[in-house]
């Protein structure tokens, strides 16, 4: 909990001095991210380099003096040998000259004495020293009989010399594993330093990378609702460097210009349909005025040209709507999910198409075993209408229509299929394509939009569907459309799988 309330009150804190504080433009606050960053690692490089420092003036210092203790218990070694030397000397040949060669060795060795008493102070072997040193500087003034009495206290004088000098290596190894230590110690140190400075760096580089990416994130969110026509009417304001949050305003100035001109589109599509409809709406009451005899009774050639013109009418008409209901699918993207009767659908678009299928003289097997499904069904029918009135505008005539619908756990798979003229390759890649007209000759009076299987495609994919051109068919065309079972909760019983036959849309509009 505490963690937590630390990491969020840095977040918070962090948030609030970028927002007082913005680099003016995204090379500044890059340099400026390299230096903060760079900062610890340089504190951390300047104390490794001070306590380097450190440890080899230590090291230097250590060296020299333990040269200098060795050299000095080495001398103090020579000068006991060659004081007894010269004293058992004197004691044989009697000579003078060797007692003054006796003096200055014994004042050498005092001076000595007196320096290495810095080393070891209060050393029981210097102070034995010390007591017999004084004792032996006597002896020039003993005659040769006498010094030869007192030359076996050489033999303790010695001793107290050697293990003076061994002393003196067990202080300097003392010394020297102290180094050892403290060494050992530095680099623990620093260690720690270098871990807590480095966590420094990279939080650091968490923190500057977020401050760059966040608002880089913040377009992308932009950019991707803008395609998709989902942005919300307040967005949030960009914040980071300048370029960034010019870049953002750009983005705000093409959300206005998109949304004016789709204003301006639906308003022409608005008047077009009325402007449209107006006309044709008295073109078609005037036909059926023809047709009822109103205007005198009508020859058969003249019936044919009213029903051609009526069938035309009525053609263009369902050609606006299809154009509207392309353009009302592009814009409202709810889905409402029920349960429904996927056969109930098919009866229903089947019925709708009744005449046309007569005229045709199509074939139509449909299933009539109920299959419950949950989906958008005014979407699934939409999806339907469209393949049905592309297989009758494509299909062969007197040809065959076929519905397959089958449950295979959670996703139901509708297939669509007619005889005719097959699918060309060229047009395959393109078949979904909104406008898009393929090569084969539509059946009628008029011309398709091109539009049909592209409004299907679309209420598919809102449904988390897909809609493809199945190539493994008995007949010439087959679409299949594949729904997933659209439910929040609940677990659905097997039901047994149906399969139904009904009218195929060639999708070629």
């Amino acid at each position: 909990m505490t963690l937590t309330f630390f990491l969020h009150r840095t977040v918070s804190m962090t948030s609030q001095v970028s927002r007082r504080w913005r680099p003016r433009s995204l090379l500044q606050l890059v340099l400026l991210a390299f230096l903060v960053v760079m900062l610890p690692l340089a504190v951390l490089m300047f104390q490794a380099g001070e306590v380097l420092s450190e440890l080899s003036q230590l090291a230097n210092v250590s060296a020299r003096q333990a040269v200098d203790q060795t050299r000095r218990a080495r001398e103090l070694s020579n000068l006991a040998v060659e004081m007894e030397r010269s004293a058992r000397q004197y004691a044989v040949v009697e000579q003078p000259g060797l007692m003054e060669i006796f003096s200055d060795k014994a004042e050498a060795f005092s001076k000595l004495l007196d320096e290495h008493q810095r080393l070891l102070p209060g050393n029981p072997d210097l102070i034995a020293l010390r007591q017999q040193l004084d004792w032996l500087t006597g002896l020039p003034a003993l005659t040769p009989e006498a010094v030869s009495e007192e030359l076996d206290r050489f033999a303790s004088f010695a001793t107290h010399t050697e293990a003076l000098r061994k002393a003196t290596n067990r202080q300097i190894d003392n010394r020297i594993e102290s180094i050892s230590d403290r060494a050992g110690e530095v680099q623990r140190r620093l260690w720690l330093q270098t871990a807590a400075l480095v966590s420094a760096s990279l939080l650091l580089m968490l923190l500057f990378t977020w401050l760059i990416i966040r608002p880089i994130r913040q377009l992308e969110r932009r950019i991707l609702s803008l395609g998709s026509g989902a942005e919300p009417p307040l967005a949030h304001h960009i914040q980071g460097p300048a370029e960034l949050v010019s870049l953002g305003e750009r983005l705000d100035w093409l959300s206005a210009r998109l949304n004016e001109l789709e204003a301006q589109k639906q308003q022409f599509l608005r008047h077009m349909s009325h402007e449209l409809k107006t006309p044709l709406a008295s073109v078609r009451e005037g036909t059926a005025l023809l047709s009822d005899d109103v205007a005198g009774a009508l020859s058969p050639r003249q019936r044919e040209i009213v029903e051609l013109i009526d069938a035309s009418g009525e053609e263009l008409q369902t050609l606006i709507e299809q154009l509207l209901d392309y353009n009302l699918l592009q814009h409202n993207q709810g889905v409402i999910n029920e349960r429904f009767d996927i056969a109930t659908v098919i009866k229903e678009v089947l019925a709708k198409h009744q005449l046309a299928l007569e005229k045709k003289g199509m074939q139509v097997i449909a299933h009539h075993q109920p299959l419950e499904w949950r989906a958008d069904r005014s979407r699934t029918m939409r999806i339907l209408d469209n393949l049905v009135s592309n297989a009758i505008a494509y299909g062969e005539d007197g040809g065959d229509l076929e519905l397959r619908a089958q449950r295979r756990g959670r996703t139901l798979a509708i297939e669509v299929a007619n005889s005719g003229e097959p699918i060309a390759d060229e047009d395959r890649g393109q078949l979904f394509d909104a406008f898009y007209q393929g090569r084969a000759r539509r059946k009628g009076a008029l011309k398709g939009s091109g539009i049909g299987l592209s409004v299907a495609a679309d209420c598919a994919k809102a449904q988390n569907g897909t809609l493809t051109l199945n190539d493994d068919d008995p007949l010439d065309v087959c679409f299949r459309l594949t729904l997933p079972w659209n439910a929040e909760a609940g677990n659905e019983t097997n039901t047994p799988q149906a399969r139904l036959t009904a009218v195929s849309n060639d999708a070629r509009n």
